[in-house]
């Protein structure tokens, strides 16, 4: 079954009050092609789940409306797929509300570490259009490259234009 999926995304300048009380998962991603500026298919694990999604821009200028389509692995066809990417990253997903929306709050890890987004969904466009940036929040980086293979120190420049400081949670598990 293929979705549309309504999402934008925003460089976070502090992580939400309260955030290490919410129900949070390590998820790790790995996506192919791996030539691709824009990887469309992922590979995502967490806990005992594997997936593998695509994900294609309606209109390849806006990344914030897309047609999703997944289907569940086995971990062996998870394990053939993740063979081939060389495209990866892993994060805690933290599960809570932001200005009285459902949000999803990525703190990256690894290579990434010190990189802390958010992610809003939304069921029509006009709740899309009408979001507005919540105050935690430092900028819209929907319409921002692909993180898939990159390192913090890849991404300087364009953090460097927001003005991001580093954020970080201290990982238990």
């Amino acid at each position: 079954m293929v979705e549309l999926e309504l999402e934008k995304t925003y460089l976070l300048k502090e992580l939400p009050e309260g955030l290490e009380g919410n129900r949070s998962e390590i998820i790790s991603d790995a996506f192919v092609p791996i030539s691709a500026k824009h990887p469309v298919l992922r590979l995502r694990h967490r806990g005992n789940n594997y997936e593998l999604t695509k994900k294609q821009p309606i209109d390849d200028a806006d990344p914030s409306r897309q047609n999703e389509h997944t289907i569940q692995l086995t971990p062996e066809e998870a394990a053939a797929f993740d063979a081939v990417s060389a495209k990866r990253f892993s994060k805690r997903c933290y599960y809570c509300t932001v200005d009285g929306h459902q949000a999803e709050v990525d703190i990256y890890l690894g290579d990434l570490a010190g990189l802390a987004v958010v992610d809003f969904e939304f069921m029509t466009d006009e709740a899309l259009q009408s979001f507005t940036m919540p105050r935690i929040c430092l900028a819209d980086i929907t319409q921002e490259e692909a993180l898939a293979g990159k390192k913090y120190v890849d991404l300087q420049s364009v953090l460097q234009k927001y003005n991001y400081k580093p954020l970080f949670l201290q990982e238990t598990n």
